[in-house]
């Protein structure tokens, strides 16, 4: 064999199977997604910069040895990236409008049904011989509805550590679609006067309900259901930090630095996991639209549930903000925002919608330590 000839052999190119050279296009898709549409760039940019690394013949990025797949091992397959990062979110997260208005919490608990109805969905195409996932691998699918990133991860990891790929592109691809996804819905769901609905306006929270709240939340969840406690106790001692006001320096760097440096590592890892031999299967697939489906069940179970709670309360609820049950903060509040002023532009929501986002965060935290304890 002539130098040439060798050369040519142990390049890229030569070497590149037709599914890797596929999964390199779709790293630059969630690459032009993240730029161009601005569609969660946050992650969609170091998750498709990983695939593209992770596809690249020879250069075994995301196998054994490989940054990547060190990355993977120190902060996914440990479970400290999600928890940190739910810790940054807990930081930035204020549970006033939660606190104003309690019962929205019922309707981020709605909102979790997608969850669980996808777990079951899962489960029976799975008997009928159309998917091959098991229990484990339905309920980490299923919590993709909860439009959660970080716990879709989380779980993944602990349950179904070989679909990580898939439910964490089809999670944050459903939160950065929010805009596109819930509007349709929301309109198939509630009439004219209902999106006309004006709330009452919130009441002023105290600085000591807010101290109070978390360390409350933490105690009655985790004393029940122990596998929750590693998600909600980051997210309520995030808050803590923010609302006590005597480590805003902590607070700062949680809500700053710490969860943007985390967030890098995190994109690429999960980006490791989207090479063509894992990814490129049927199942994947079945992933996407299971995971559109768990969305889709969610936003529509807590519009009904707000029409629901309409019947029997004298303050009526706008049931737009029902939707944003789901816990994409602060996506889905914003939608739900925008909705209501295309109906009328002087009714804003943005506040009343943020009380069941939030509610929705701490729903998926439940949920995903619903899974956990029982089947993992």
């Amino acid at each position: 064999m002539d130098q040439f000839s060798l050369l040519w052999t142990n390049t890229g190119l030569y070497q590149m199977s037709w599914g890797q050279g596929l999964m390199l296009l779709v790293g630059i898709l969630l690459i032009y997604l993240a730029i161009v549409k601005k569609f969660e760039p946050l992650l969609l940019l170091p998750i498709g910069f990983g695939a593209l690394l992770s596809n690249i013949p020879g250069a075994n990025l995301a196998l054994d040895g490989g940054i990547l797949h060190l990355f993977y091992m120190v902060g996914i397959e440990s479970g400290a990236f999600p928890l940190i990062i739910f810790m940054g979110v807990g930081a930035m997260t204020d549970f006033g409008p939660l606190l104003a208005n309690p019962k929205t919490l019922l309707l981020g608990a709605a909102a979790q049904f997608g969850i669980f109805a996808t777990l079951l969905g899962a489960v029976g195409l799975s008997v009928i011989g159309i998917f091959d996932f098991n229990l484990k691998q339905a309920a980490a699918i299923g919590i993709i509805g909860g439009a959660d990133g970080p716990t879709s991860i989380y779980v993944a990891s602990i349950l179904a550590p070989e679909l990580l790929g898939a439910i964490a592109v089809a999670s944050y691809s459903y939160m950065a679609l929010v805009p596109l996804i819930q509007p349709p819905i929301m309109r198939a769901f509630t009439n004219e006067n209902e999106r006309k609905i004006k709330m009452v306006q919130l009441r002023e929270v105290s600085k000591a309900e807010k101290i109070v709240f978390p360390i409350i939340l933490l105690l009655l969840v985790a004393l029940l259901l122990p596998a929750a406690a590693p998600l909600l106790g980051m997210f309520a001692f995030g808050n803590l930090m923010k609302e006590s006001g005597v480590v805003d320096r902590l607070s700062d760097t949680t809500q700053n630095a710490m969860i943007n440096i985390v967030t890098i590592f995190l994109g690429l890892a999960v980006g490791s996991k989207l090479m063509a031999d894992k990814f490129l299967q049927l199942d994947t697939l079945g992933i996407l639209l299971l995971g559109l489906v768990a969305f889709s069940i969610g936003t529509m179970c807590g519009l009904l549930m707000a029409k629901l709670m309409n019947v029997f309360s004298k303050n009526k609820i706008n049931p737009l903000i029902g939707s944003a049950g789901v816990s994409a903060v602060p996506m889905a509040a914003r939608v739900s925002n925008k909705v209501g002023l295309e109906s009328d532009s002087n009714n804003f929501l943005l506040m009343h919608a943020m009380g069941p986002n939030v509610a929705g965060v701490i729903g998926s935290a439940i949920a995903a330590g619903i899974m956990i304890q029982f089947l993992a």
